[in-house]
């Protein structure tokens, strides 16, 4: 059985007791690579994921980078990780490039989260899904609309899913990726991947294959797994959030793993309407 590895970068420490959480830094003079995949993936079309948000977490301890979806006009579903201990958060939504003088980029700033309550990051991974409330409601374009998130199972084994991100495209360089890049992978059997992650894997989550060096990577968590709402149009669900990898890296055949979202379809219903 392997640990897991958070897609971040250091080691909170509460009630002397190690966090599983890793957090990627965000440094001042941040290096963006130019390579235009996650791992083995691709450079997003420009509105092709008009959902997908960045996020800067400011800390008491520095910056940390995330993704995020964004749901309706108030609210970025993420993962518990990437609020974690928060102080503010950055948004970022509308254009792919991290860094570029887009005009469609849309750059807000909110320090209202919703944590789920049963995240305890000293014991483990379970419940890892957060929700960020925007100060105000934000106006949908064709570079900015939200997704539907998932609330029954498209999760079977073989399904062909889809991830995006602004994360590492190898596991030697650490610098975050200046455009937004996706990756297709397939949904994988629990007890594959169990096979890996042991008991740490809960039927709360689910893994995607590690085939061919593609999969998400740091810098990804937080970020939405979607696939086809299978309805004859052109339109996606949001289905899971990136979550954790093999502690052999990115670039390994290792699977990868998310927190499902049709399991706390409930709780984020309940969240986005009364808070």
């Amino acid at each position: 059985m392997k640990p897991l590895l958070l897609l971040f970068s250091f080691i909170f420490v509460i009630s002397a007791k190690k966090s599983v959480i890793n957090l990627r830094r965000v440094n001042d003079s941040e290096n963006f690579n130019s390579r235009p995949r996650i791992i083995g993936g691709n450079a997003a079309a420009s509105g092709q994921f008009p959902w997908q948000v960045a996020i800067y977490k400011d800390t008491p301890d520095g910056r940390y980078f995330c993704s995020g979806a964004l749901i309706n006009a108030r609210w970025v579903l993420t993962a518990a990780q990437c609020v974690y201990e928060a102080t503010q958060f950055t948004i970022q939504m509308g254009s792919n490039q991290l860094s570029s003088n887009d005009e469609n980029r849309v750059i807000v700033t909110t320090s209202t989260y919703v944590i789920h309550e049963g995240f305890d990051p000293t014991i483990s991974l379970a419940n890892d899904i957060a929700l960020i409330k925007l100060r105000m409601p934000i106006t949908f374009t064709d570079y900015i609309e939200p997704i539907i998130v998932a609330n029954f199972g498209y999760l079977y084994p073989g399904r062909v899913v889809k991830a995006a991100g602004w994360g590492q495209t190898s596991d030697e360089d650490s610098g975050l990726a200046n455009s937004l890049n996706f990756v297709e992978i397939g949904i994988i059997e629990q007890n594959a991947c169990k096979t890996y992650f042991g008991n740490q894997l809960v039927d709360t989550m689910i893994c995607a294959e590690g085939n061919y060096n593609e999969g998400i990577c740091f810098g990804d968590i937080g970020g939405p797994l979607i696939t086809s709402a299978d309805v004859g149009i052109e339109l996606y669900v949001h289905v899971a959030i990136a979550s954790f990898i093999s502690q052999n890296g990115c670039e390994s055949l290792d699977p990868t793993g998310y927190t499902r979202v049709d399991s706390f379809y409930a709780w984020i219903d309940n969240a986005t309407r009364h808070n």
